[in-house]
């Protein structure tokens, strides 16, 4: 994984980052700039190609990550380039931000990790530039999931903890405490963890009459909750618990979402493997790698690699040879 760089985004930086985005106002930007005009009709074309490019299909991301780049290239040069509106602006900030965070997304998963900071950071400036406190929130809490995939929970959880302290939408809510959750399950600390998936439960809710959720979490649902909270109790060590929550949460995932199916069936894996149960966790692991790989999603099929060894030491189960061969293969 690429870790270079990433090393300058330390603990005190990204969360003082998030404490300046949870206290300070938006500042209104310069309504007119040198260069030609940015129009109504431009800017809405650039949020419908956008949005079609940010909500395909999981299968087909893999293609369009450099349409995405070139569309966040020419919104950045019309933010910086063009002369437009107020209102513009604020349209022109929100779709780059919106753009940046799917494009740190696209390097994440490819394990760019030090390219995906950056993105995330520009993303937190324009949606904070735009006053979009929602997807400002979004995109902290993208970095908070970045720590704590990197192991580093404990600078995850300061990050929401910021990042929570601003007025969200309550779906917006649901996810930042779903990680937080995550977080504190990988610290160990069981109670702080129960507390956070209360508080997602409650926020889930509270979302059904709360008015459309923002985009960047339209995908929240009962499987997110269900496999997250899995997750969670598997860290903690109540296998049991945990599978039944994975499984139900995997079982009624949408078919959109296949890159998140995969995560799921490799957290599933996991817990097959800790309880024993080889052969299924061997079906599992294959049937997610597989998966990933057919969609292009190496953070995915790192997963199952990482599994490999415990694998290797039950090489005689059913399935694991055959899981092998595909992984090395």
């Amino acid at each position: 994984m690429d870790r270079r760089n990433f090393v300058a985004y330390t603990t005190a930086s990204l969360t003082t980052f998030a404490l300046a985005w949870a206290t300070a106002a938006p500042a209104t930007f310069a309504a007119a700039h040198q260069g030609r005009t940015v129009d109504v009709d431009l800017v809405a074309s650039l949020e419908a190609i956008s949005e079609s490019l940010t909500t395909a299909p999981t299968a087909q991301r893999q293609y369009t990550a450099p349409l995405l780049d070139e569309q966040l290239t020419i919104v950045t040069g019309l933010i910086g380039e063009g002369r437009h509106t107020e209102q513009i602006g604020v349209r022109l900030h929100r779709l780059a931000a919106s753009l940046a965070q799917t494009v740190g997304w696209h390097r994440f998963d490819h394990g760019q990790h030090a390219a995906a900071a950056r993105f995330w950071h520009a993303g937190v400036h324009s949606a904070h530039a735009a006053g979009d406190r929602d997807l400002g929130a979004g995109v902290l809490s993208d970095l908070a999931y970045q720590a704590l995939w990197l192991r580093d929970p404990a600078t995850s959880v300061a990050i929401l903890d910021r990042a929570l302290r601003r007025p969200l939408h309550p779906a917006a809510r649901s996810v930042l405490y779903l990680r937080k959750a995550r977080a504190h399950a990988a610290l160990g600390e069981e109670h702080l963890c129960t507390r956070a998936l209360g508080a997602a439960e409650r926020s889930f809710g509270a979302a059904t009459g709360a008015g459309t959720a923002p985009s960047w979490c339209a995908w929240m649902s009962h499987s997110d909750l269900a496999v997250d909270t899995g997750r969670c109790l598997l860290d903690l060590g109540h296998t049991r618990q945990a599978h039944a929550l994975i499984q139900e949460g995997t079982g009624v995932l949408p078919v959109a979402r296949e890159k998140t199916r995969a995560v799921f069936l490799a957290y599933e894996a996991e817990n097959y493997l800790r309880s024993g149960e080889i052969d299924q966790a061997a079906h599992a692991a294959h049937t997610a790698f597989t998966m990933a790989d057919r969609i292009g999603a190496p953070r995915c099929t790192a997963l199952i690699r990482g599994l490999a060894p415990a694998f290797g030491e039950h090489r005689a189960a059913p399935g694991v040879e055959q899981l092998l061969d595909t992984i090395h293969g």
